[in-house]
């Protein structure tokens, strides 16, 4: 009887922490990664498109942004130790690159050079670097150190359907904001990203000297 209060504990215990770690990674994943954030530049990139065009878009850039997620956090820090990269070098790179497309969309209101490629623009800003950015694979790389395998591709499923429902839904969003209110947000986010990537700049440089 003892044994079986025992392991009935255990499994309760056991049980608790896993959803609270669950729960914490995957707020902490869907936090970074911003979903919502970058629902101005997906309005902006897909806006001359097609319904089917818009659902191809989101679905290459969810999908590329959970495979990259994935991949990092199974072998990210191997990854980065085999070309000889830091995190602070990740973070600082990501960053410049965000920076680069938060003034491409403060002086032209877009991205330009996704092209008219639906496929590239699901990936480029999309995907990397907005949704799979140096913050989302420092975010997966710690939460497989701190809380497993296993939660952290449970808390990336979760938070990359989620932002496929988000774009899903982005059609009525467009219909009520217009082409002029698109753009004006489009530039707000752009100053947002702007902050984001210095942001990501800073942490790396004070790794860097933190080391």
């Amino acid at each position: 009887m003892n044994e079986f209060s025992m392991l009935v504990q255990d499994i309760i215990y056991f049980s608790n922490t896993f959803g609270m770690d669950l729960l914490r990674s995957t707020i902490a994943l869907f936090v970074v990664i911003d979903p919502l954030g970058t629902i101005p530049l997906f309005i902006n990139i897909t806006h001359k498109k097609t319904k089917k065009e818009r659902n191809e878009i989101s679905k290459t850039a969810v999908v590329t942004a959970g495979g990259l997620l994935i991949m990092f956090a199974i072998a990210g820090t191997q990854i980065l130790s085999l070309f000889g990269i830091t995190i602070a070098s990740f973070m600082i790179a990501g960053g410049i690159l965000l920076f680069i497309i938060s003034v491409e969309l403060l002086t032209h209101g877009s991205w330009r050079f996704g092209g008219d490629i639906t496929d590239d623009s699901g990936v480029i800003p999309l995907a990397f670097p907005l949704l799979a950015g140096p913050g989302a694979i420092a975010a997966v790389i710690l939460s497989f150190q701190t809380t497993g395998l296993i939660i952290t591709l449970i808390s990336i499923v979760i938070v990359i359907g989620a932002t496929y429902v988000i774009y899903y839904l982005t059609d009525p969003l467009y219909k009520i904001l217009g082409r002029r209110g698109s753009l004006i947000i489009t530039r707000v986010f752009a100053i947002l990203v702007a902050a984001i990537a210095v942001q990501y700049v800073v942490n790396g440089l004070e790794s860097f000297l933190n080391n």
